[in-house]
């Protein structure tokens, strides 16, 4: 019986979203229930995905809180450009 721990940041992927949307949560179930199937032969039927929106301020990446990573990495991409 897998049981599939899916942590994501609390923003939107789109425009005027602040979180994760039905439609996208749904998608993450079916994609990694039939992954198992696929991989493990583990039915969709006794596989568990539960998907956990953690704030994004309860991240962080490289040694920074992720905000400020990004910043970094969005300044060092930006004196890279021509």
């Amino acid at each position: 019986m897998p049981y599939v721990n899916i942590q994501v940041t609390r923003e939107g992927t789109l425009p005027g979203q602040s979180r994760t949307t039905p439609e996208q949560k749904a998608a993450l179930i079916k994609g990694v229930s039939e992954l198992l199937l696929r991989v493990l032969n583990k039915p969709l039927s006794a596989t568990f995905v539960v998907i956990e929106e953690v704030e994004l301020e309860s991240w962080g990446v490289g040694g920074l809180p992720v905000e400020e990573y990004r910043r970094q990495q969005a300044v060092e991409k930006a004196g890279d450009q021509p």
